[in-house]
């Protein structure tokens, strides 16, 4: 690695260039995509919902800059939503190798709003990497991980995180890493699309609705034929396809997950709960 920790402009880990690449299918697309409110006099703006979800939608089709015009609206339509401003840090700082001052200040103003937003967190995180502060980074990752809820869908995204950098920056997190946890309940933590995501924004043509559902599906059935034991996936494909109101896929989804953890009564048993908890038909 050239260049010292100290230097600004030295080239960010493997690790980092890696979940920034991923950054939409391990946070947005996994979990912190679904809408947040704080609760304040101009939250819950049904304005502002349509532009997260056209942000999101851009996201999902990889445009940065337009999903960070469309999260920018739904920040100055409700400036009281972390939500608004993580997801604008994400769409400008994804697609960067440098730190993106507009995005480092709309990550500051989520915090602000939400010190426990894990977007937010996480990009600051990597925003100290790329500024030449590995060590500082993985400490970041490393409070993150310890805040993150048994089970949540980026846990291990983060988790391999942690190791790849420190392993690259020879520091030492052994015993630092707390086990891996189980789900609280089934589908615990393990947010799936809305029904207000998968319909899309009002402003959508039909046609793009339906291509954005289909897109993100894909990419998640794709993902799951590659490497079928993943449980969180197999859940979150689930609950979409119940969302959908697709019963015969939800519990094709679910005969599969069961194949792919065939031997292991653990997984199997949490995948046959969710299957009830979501309405599966046989679950």
């Amino acid at each position: 690695m050239p260049g010292s920790p100290q230097t600004p402009s030295r080239r960010p880990s493997t690790a980092t260039i890696i979940l920034v690449a991923a950054a939409a299918i391990a946070l947005v697309s996994a979990a912190i995509a679904v809408s947040r409110t704080m609760g304040g006099p101009d939250a819950d703006s049904p304005a502002a919902k349509d532009w997260r979800i056209v942000g999101w939608a851009y996201a999902e089709a990889g445009n940065g800059a337009e999903a960070a015009a469309a999260y920018r609206r739904a920040a100055a339509i409700e400036p009281g939503n972390a939500e608004n401003w993580s997801s604008l840090g994400e769409a400008l700082q994804s697609a960067s190798r440098t730190v993106v001052p507009e995005a480092a200040e709309a990550f500051r103003k989520a915090i602000e709003l939400d010190p426990s937003d894990p977007r937010a967190r996480y990009f600051l995180a990597v925003q100290k990497d790329l500024g030449g502060d590995p060590k500082g980074a993985v400490e970041d990752w490393l409070a993150l991980l310890k805040d993150t809820p048994p089970g949540a869908p980026w846990e291990g995204d983060l988790r391999r995180t942690i190791e790849q950098s420190a392993a690259r920056n020879r520091i030492d997190v052994a015993g630092r890493l707390p086990a891996p946890g189980a789900t609280g309940g089934a589908t615990a933590g393990i947010p799936g699309p809305t029904r207000e995501q998968l319909a899309a924004a009002s402003s959508l043509p039909p046609a793009e609705q339906q291509a954005m559902i289909a897109q993100m599906l894909a990419k998640l059935e794709t993902r799951l034929k590659a490497d079928p034991r993943d449980e969180e996936g197999w859940i979150r494909l689930m609950r979409s396809r119940m969302v959908l109101g697709d019963t015969e896929r939800a519990r094709a989804a679910l005969r599969s997950g069961l194949a792919a953890f065939k031997g292991d009564p653990a997984a199997t048993a949490r995948l046959k709960s969710a299957g009830a908890e979501l309405g599966v038909p046989g679950g």
